[in-house]
């Protein structure tokens, strides 16, 4: 590796000291990944009190204060995803949402959990630009800009940008299967609900003249987990989407989950994060153009058909969720869930490493609980991988997993080599 640009870790006094061994905030080239922040003040170290409203309010709060302490403001915030315990309490958290984001907005994806730490009812994460970029004393592009689009071919909403690109990635909205025209949801059931938030990030690529299989991972969130083998009948007709992706076999690293509810009821929810070879101005055009997507997958950890282990691009990997299987006999691993989440990490360092990289590179570690109860327990056997609480984090407890596993756990990892253009 080059060690060009650097992991910057920071933390600040101004918002919660983090409940486990994370940091509030782990800039990377363009582009600062934010711990999820509960509604915890900052002063006390406990949950405020005064229900929804104020915890929606804390938590903005706090993540205001993380994104001020390293010199950016709330316009620079780039992807926002919520999360909350009960679905009915969506339209409070979403007049707290204005008061931050009063005229920008940024992308948006909300999920109701079946539960959250400490009890809280709702927990926000974000994604920050970084125009300045992490080479040590040296701006890395200038004054790069956000570009936010929108198409009337794809479902509108006053609260979020369709997608918000910056230097080298699009980051997408969440789409329900709401019909564009109509605003509705689509009649049917799980197959036309999926094929509709498919079409719809389809159109929403084809408004900004970025390809389909420009997609490097894709976070399914469904209410029932006994839909997923539709799901996968319909995800399939969509990718591979060109000739080239059929020849290579390429599909986008994905996470999956079942959530305890969705906006509209709907049955399912899909977002994507894409690549942008063109880049955002002012980035010359030898350092944007003809950057391509490196799809990795290694026998030493476990391999899936719908899923690529890892998909790097420019400056960035993302890993699929990795489950609590044995690679080599494709089982669950027996058990409780500290030897499960041990798994799950064991197979996170076995694809880190089988692209040259190690466990410090990582910038963001996402689990999923089926029990959020078990979160000390994950917590001793994940400090084992990272003992230094480099990277940041967000844990949530869902109601389901496949394979009915207890945990599975996603990560961000930093690619300071970047990819290369095209020969």
């Amino acid at each position: 590796m080059s060690g060009y640009n650097a992991v910057l870790a920071r933390n600040t006094k101004n918002a919660p000291k983090s409940i486990g061994p994370y940091s509030q905030t782990v800039a990377f080239s363009h582009y600062n990944n934010l711990s999820a922040q509960l509604p915890i003040n900052p002063i006390s170290g406990e949950l405020v009190d005064g229900g929804i409203m104020k915890q929606a309010e804390q938590c903005f709060k706090n993540i205001q204060a993380i994104v001020e302490s390293i010199d950016h403001v709330m316009d620079d915030i780039v992807k926002i995803t919520i999360f909350i315990k009960n679905i009915s309490d969506l339209d409070t958290v979403n007049s707290i949402y204005k008061k931050f984001f009063p005229c920008y907005v940024p992308t948006l994806t909300t999920v109701a959990v079946t539960a959250l730490p400490m009890g809280a009812l709702i927990q926000v994460e974000a994604i920050v630009s970084n125009g300045e970029g992490t080479i040590p004393a040296a701006p890395q592009a200038g004054d790069l800009i956000k570009v936010t689009s929108n198409t009337k071919n794809a479902p509108e909403n006053s609260l979020s940008s369709q997608t918000v690109a910056f230097s080298h990635y699009n980051n997408l909205s969440a789409q329900l299967p709401i019909d564009p025209g109509s605003g509705k949801l689509v009649a049917g059931g799980i197959r036309e609900q999926t094929g509709q938030c498919l079409k719809n990030i389809k159109a929403i690529l084809e408004s900004i003249d970025v390809p389909f299989d420009d997609i490097v991972k894709i976070n399914i969130f469904l209410k029932n987990f006994s839909d997923i083998k539709a799901v996968n009948e319909v995800y399939t007709t969509f990718f591979p989407d060109s000739a080239i992706a059929r020849a290579a076999a390429y599909v986008p690293a994905r996470t999956t989950v079942a959530v305890a509810a969705l906006p509209m009821d709907a049955l399912v929810q899909i977002e994507a994060v894409v690549s942008h070879g063109d880049g955002t101005p002012p980035q010359v055009v030898e350092d944007r153009h003809g950057i391509i997507l490196k799809p990795n997958n290694t026998e030493n950890a476990p391999q899936c058909s719908f899923s690529t282990q890892t998909v790097a691009f420019s400056h960035y990997n993302h890993i699929s969720a990795q489950l609590p299987l044995d690679p080599k006999t494709g089982e669950l691993v027996s058990c409780g869930v500290k030897e499960q989440a041990g798994q799950c990490l064991k197979n996170i360092k076995a694809i880190v490493e089988s692209i040259d990289h190690v466990l410090d590179d990582v910038v963001k570690v996402n689990i999923f609980l089926k029990n959020i109860a078990d979160i000390d327990a994950v917590d001793k056997i994940y400090t084992i991988f990272f003992p230094e609480g480099v990277p940041a984090r967000r844990t949530v407890g869902v109601s389901a997993l496949p394979n009915d596993a207890l945990i599975q756990i996603e990560a961000v990892v930093s690619h300071a080599e970047g990819t290369p253009p095209k020969a």
